[in-house]
């Protein structure tokens, strides 16, 4: 059994993931704790919203206020409703949120079976519950939850897979051929994607892009490959190589050969699903494109999204060096779709200090207002910068994925501010 404890800022967030699990019939709610409740038992999210609100305006100066825990048994465990109602009580009351107000929702929209429990982590004092070596204490208490219910124990620690190391182009170190060669050779070799755009979206991430060339010749159709070295703002530079130059290793045939292997690859191994978690879980925490973003890296995981000259969102690649594939978000999900992060971003004033790189349609006639623009932000992080030659694979715990309606959550968020300004006034 595994838990995952994810802070942040937006209760209502955290509780219209779980609503809408409930909603699609893909998740219930098992029990909650200091919620007041309708008079059959049933949840009702006013009464929720006033059982939450006295520690949510006790609040003095803590910013992450929620709480949001998963917790997900080995996939050989049975469990019923009833020990995952001990099993949660249990694990708040030992973790310090016993008297805290709290919903335990059970989810089964996976195949592994796990439940997700919604509190706040400040008292009705405003003083914050201790989380001094929480996750050290959360993972003591899972190892004897396992015991106490003969539960299969977490795998155990975290393997390391070997990744090549991959340089992204320097200009000074002189020889971009031979560069662009190996960053070519690697990338095709270790990562799998399904379309050529995804693997030059991959390749601008090491300063490199690719173009398909057809032609004729002799009556004789006949396609191939060109790349080039691209600077920070996605600009080609220096002369375009040939892939017959590089070798057939890199050529479009070697090319649609692992398109096909690849597309294979996913459907059979399930590869977005991990992503899924963390990507879900992000989404619920943040609404800042940085925050975002870093929060991502930290698990290996980039996304590269594409905008207008307006600044649209309108497409959103993901390079997950954990499983090593690429993949649009569409494919994941309407969820993770170009329109989800539009939405969830459009908001955002922060500085986005973002990359740029061309579009690929930009082959296609036009002026250029009307061209759309790629960017990707700092985290892609191709300049001259080795990567960890070893990736850890992190027990994934976070489950389930969904859209949460941030505007909503941002409403009621400025709500709440405005109600504690009047009642600062008003003292």
């Amino acid at each position: 059994m595994v838990a995952k404890i994810s802070k942040g800022s937006s209760l209502q967030g955290a509780l219209l993931y779980n609503q809408e699990k409930v909603k699609e019939q893909q998740a219930k709610v098992l029990f909650s704790n200091r919620i007041i409740l309708n008079r059959d038992g049933s949840l009702n999210m006013y009464l929720a919203n006033l059982s939450f609100a006295p520690y949510l305006n006790a609040n003095q100066n803590t910013e992450k206020i929620v709480s949001h825990i998963s917790i997900n048994p080995h996939p050989n465990d049975e469990v019923s409703d009833e020990m995952y109602n001990e099993i949660a009580q249990a694990y708040m009351q030992k973790l310090g949120y016993g008297e805290q107000p709290y919903i335990v929702y059970k989810h089964e929209d996976l195949d592994r079976k796990h439940i997700h429990i919604v509190t706040v982590n400040i008292d009705e004092n405003g003083k914050k519950v201790d989380d001094s070596f929480e996750k050290r204490r959360s993972k003591d208490i899972t190892r004897e939850l396992e015991k106490a219910y003969n539960l299969h124990p977490a795998e155990k620690k975290k393997q390391m897979v070997e990744l090549p190391q991959i340089k992204g182009i320097d200009y000074q170190s002189g020889d971009i051929k031979k560069q662009i060669a190996n960053i070519s050779k690697s990338l095709l070799k270790n990562y799998r994607f399904q379309s050529v755009n995804e693997f030059r979206t991959l390749l601008s991430l090491y300063g490199v892009t690719v173009e398909e060339v057809k032609g004729e010749v002799k009556d004789k159709n006949y396609s191939g490959l060109v790349y080039s070295a691209i600077d920070e703002k996605g600009e080609k530079v220096g002369n375009p190589i040939k892939s017959s130059v590089i070798g057939k290793g890199v050529g479009y045939d070697a090319l649609q050969s692992r398109l096909e292997y690849s597309a294979k690859y996913m459907k059979e191994h399930k590869v977005f699903e991990s992503l899924k978690l963390i990507v879900g879980s992000a989404i619920t925490n943040y609404t800042d494109k940085q925050t975002f973003l870093k929060d991502l890296a930290k698990n290996n995981i980039n996304i590269v999204f594409r905008e207008n000259t307006e600044g649209r969102i309108y497409g959103a690649t993901f390079i997950d060096h954990q499983s090593r594939c690429v993949f649009n978000g569409s494919k994941m999900g309407k969820e993770f779709s170009a329109n989800i992060f539009n939405e969830l971003f459009k908001h955002d004033t922060t500085n986005k200090h973002q990359l740029i790189i061309n579009s690929a349609d930009n082959t296609t006639k036009g002026s250029e207002a009307d061209k759309p623009i790629d960017s990707f932000t700092e985290n892609a992080d191709y300049s001259n910068k080795q990567e960890d030659s070893t990736i850890d694979i992190s027990l994934l715990e976070q489950h389930g994925t969904d859209y949460t309606e941030e505007a909503f959550t941002r409403r009621m968020e400025n709500e709440e501010k405005k109600r504690k300004r009047a009642k600062f006034k008003g003292l």
